[in-house]
């Protein structure tokens, strides 16, 4: 079996984010960056899966050079090679058309990502790269197990969970409790070391969005404490300032 899972380049969750260029750009200065925590999980159960029904793993992301240690940390979790489409990931549709047109080369059986990234969470990638390869995509994927060319997939639907057996090859959006995040050991830290990480160029496209400006979140007000026998006042507040009652 084949298989291709997608990883982002992003921020640790705990890093500050700032901006400049009057809020046009991400300042990544001090920023310490991660694969993305769903494409973890992607990664996990791609690592299960490759060692269960033999073949290759592969791991993708469409990054610049700096995005070369986070895949070579992904061939320590246990890929077997990695492939960086050497661009800017400008938009969602930029990113998928290089996924596609790298997955279509690659003749991968299963093509597995985090259900969203975690920087911009626009959860779009995976649709797209399947409605370009004329593949099902399916998200957000809690389950996967394979039994010869069928995949056996749960996923999150409003107020429950929809169980889908579906042909393969397809492309999936992965989220937790699919697998258990791996860490990297020191046998494949050292191997990670030799594994093939082949860059390629990007395809030309035509841009369909641009970012105007970001904007950080309102910082939190004060905290006000009350005892127990201002219950009055606290209701009062909550209805009038708060507005929640």
């Amino acid at each position: 079996m084949k298989i291709l899972v997608c990883i982002t380049h992003v921020p640790d969750t705990t890093s500050r984010i700032q901006f400049t260029d009057n809020n046009t750009k991400f300042d990544k200065t001090g920023v310490q960056f991660v694969i993305g925590p769903y494409d973890d999980y992607a990664l996990a159960r791609a690592v299960e899966l490759r060692d269960q029904t033999g073949g290759k793993l592969t791991v993708l992301n469409v990054g610049e050079a700096e995005t070369d240690p986070t895949l070579r940390k992904a061939l320590a979790i246990g890929a077997d090679e990695a492939i960086r489409i050497n661009a800017y990931p400008k938009d969602s549709y930029f990113v998928a058309q290089q996924i596609a047109r790298v997955a279509q080369e690659g003749a991968y059986d299963l093509i597995l990502m985090g259900r969203e990234s975690s920087d911009y969470n626009g959860g779009m990638v995976h649709g797209m790269v399947g409605e370009m390869m004329g593949l099902p995509s399916i998200s957000p994927v809690m389950r996967l197990d394979i039994e010869g060319n069928t995949a056996k997939l749960s996923r999150e639907i409003e107020g429950g969970k929809e169980e889908l057996e579906v042909s393969l090859p397809l492309v999936a959006g992965c989220q937790e409790p699919i697998a258990e995040w791996k860490i990297p050991n020191m046998r494949g830290i050292m191997s990670a070391r030799s594994k093939p990480l082949t860059v390629k160029e990007a395809d030309a496209y035509d841009v369909h969005a641009s970012i105007v400006s970001y904007a950080l979140p309102p910082a939190k007000g004060a905290v006000k404490l009350f005892d127990k026998d201002q219950m009055e006042e606290l209701v009062k507040l909550l209805k009038n300032e708060a507005n929640v009652l």
